[in-house]
């Protein structure tokens, strides 16, 4: 019972963190593109509608537009830059004179791949389009990283766009500058964002 209550622990705090993360740059992006912030808003408002304004699993899963942002958010914006890894066995890599042994231990930058031109035209560029269902089917698997805590962005999102236009306040610099000395993706001076009741 006490490993079960230190993992959910764990899982609590790490949905938390990236939640909270992911949140941020979103609204950042938001406020820098208002025209789809429009258009989330105008998804979010009609599957509210048909939902009596409830956030369910069901209402939740219709705000496809929704996933597209926070996808394309996730891309553009790790909340975890790099993942640590272990090899279970020996590995040869192909075409290289080179073999990764068996205890090597190695860090991948998800970062890296999700600016990489050879994965996403025009990296630097928010493009929630990425994500619609015909251009996700050509996106490698396994490039876009795992989410925690997805709903929870979901929900907090919806719940402020329904109701609020997002704008970036000037305390925040374009293009943010990211702490290098984190593990999260921290922006240095924060994210401030102005919110105004519409």
């Amino acid at each position: 019972m006490d490993e079960v209550a230190a993992q959910s622990f764990v899982i609590f705090l790490a949905g938390y963190e990236t939640s909270a993360t992911t949140m941020t740059f979103a609204m950042y992006e938001l406020a820098l593109h208002p025209e789809v912030q429009q258009r989330l808003r105008e998804e979010i408002k009609m599957v509210l509608a048909k939902h009596d304004d409830q956030f369910t699993y069901e209402s939740l899963n219709e705000m496809k537009y929704m996933m597209q942002v926070i996808d394309e958010t996730f891309r553009k914006h790790p909340p975890v830059t790099f993942i640590t890894r272990e090899a279970v066995a020996d590995y040869k890599i192909p075409d290289e004179n080179l073999v990764l042994e068996k205890g090597t231990r190695m860090m991948i930058p998800i970062l890296g791949y999700h600016h990489d031109e050879e994965y996403y035209k025009n990296p630097t560029v928010f493009d929630p389009e990425r994500f619609n269902d015909e251009n996700r089917k050509k996106i490698h698997p396994f490039i876009l990283g795992e989410r925690f805590g997805l709903m929870q962005v979901q929900v907090g999102l919806a719940s402020i766009l329904k109701s609020f236009k997002v704008t970036l306040n000037p305390k925040t610099e374009v293009p943010i500058k990211m702490h290098t000395n984190s593990i999260l993706a921290a922006p240095e001076g924060g994210v401030w964002i102005n919110v105004s009741k519409i």
